[in-house]
C-alpha cells in the first residue's frame, strides 16, 4: 500500500507517549531502546537522503527481534513547533524498522506539502513515531451511533466511501476535541462534503504508540 500523508497540517503539542495503544496491545509496546533505536533510524535515514538524494538500504540482519516484526507506522517530522512533513503506513506490509526508515525519508523529502528538506534544517528537527495497532472496522447503523463509538483522545480513524479513503492519526483531537468536528474535517480530508452520509460509509478505528525525540 502506498504511504499516506497525515492529517497533521497544524502544529503537533505535547509529549512523546500520549497516544494510547489499544488495552490489548499494551504487551507490545516498545522498550525504551527499542523506541530510541527507530529514532535514530529516522534521523540516519533523513540525513542519509540528504548526503546522497536516495533512502537507505537498510541491513537488518543485526536488529532486534522486536523491530522486525511487521508493523506500520507514521513518521512526523516538525521544526520550531511547525509541522515540516508527515508520511506513514495504515497497513503492516514490512518489519518496522524499514516502515520508519522509509516514511522518515518520505517525510522529510516526498511530502508534497513541503519542500525537500535541507541540511540546516536537520539538527534542529523534531521527530515523532507511531507505531499503529492493526485497524479493526466499526460497526454502526447511522452517523449518530458512529458518533457514539468513537473514543477521543484516543481513536485514529479511516473512512472510506465512494472510492475515497482519509485518515486522521490520534494526536489530531488535540485540535479537533469535538466528535463531531473530528468526523466532519476527516470526510473533507478524504475529499467528500463534510455532511456526507451513506450506506455504504465505512470506518476502521486503530490506535498509536507515540514517542519522539
Amino acid at each position: 500500500m502506498a504511504p499516506m500523508h497525515s492529517a497533521e497540517q497544524r502544529p503537533a503539542a505535547g509529549n512523546a507517549g500520549e497516544d494510547a495503544a489499544a488495552p490489548n496491545d499494551f504487551a507490545r509496546q516498545l522498550a525504551p531502546p527499542h523506541r530510541q533505536r527507530l529514532l535514530t533510524l529516522a534521523r540516519q535515514s533523513i540525513r542519509h537522503g540528504l548526503d546522497t538524494g536516495r533512502a537507505p538500504a537498510l541491513e537488518t540482519s543485526a536488529e532486534p527481534p522486536e523491530l522486525l516484526v511487521h508493523r506500520a507506522a507514521f513518521v512526523t517530522l516538525e521544526l520550531r513547533g511547525h509541522l515540516r512533513g508527515c508520511i506513514g503506513h495504515l497497513e503492516a506490509t514490512q518489519p518496522l524498522v524499514l516502515d520508519v526508515s522509509d516514511n522518515a525519508f518520505a517525510a522529510a523529502f516526498l511530502d508534497p506539502r513541503f519542500p525537500p528538506l535541507t541540511a540546516p534544517e536537520l539538527d534542529p528537527l523534531s521527530i515523532k513515531i507511531s507505531v499503529l495497532t492493526p485497524a479493526m472496522e466499526l460497526a454502526f447503523a447511522d452517523e449518530a451511533a458512529l458518533l457514539a463509538t468513537i473514543e477521543p483522545g484516543i481513536d485514529g480513524l479511516i473512512l472510506a466511501d465512494a472510492g475515497r479513503r482519509g485518515t486522521f492519526l490520534p494526536s489530531v483531537w488535540k485540535q479537533l476535541p469535538e466528535r463531531r468536528d473530528f468526523l466532519r474535517r476527516l470526510k473533507e480530508k478524504a475529499g467528500l462534503p463534510a455532511d456526507h452520509w451513506s450506506p455504504s460509509l465505512r470506518v476502521w478505528r486503530y490506535r498509536t504508540e507515540s514517542f519522539g525525540g
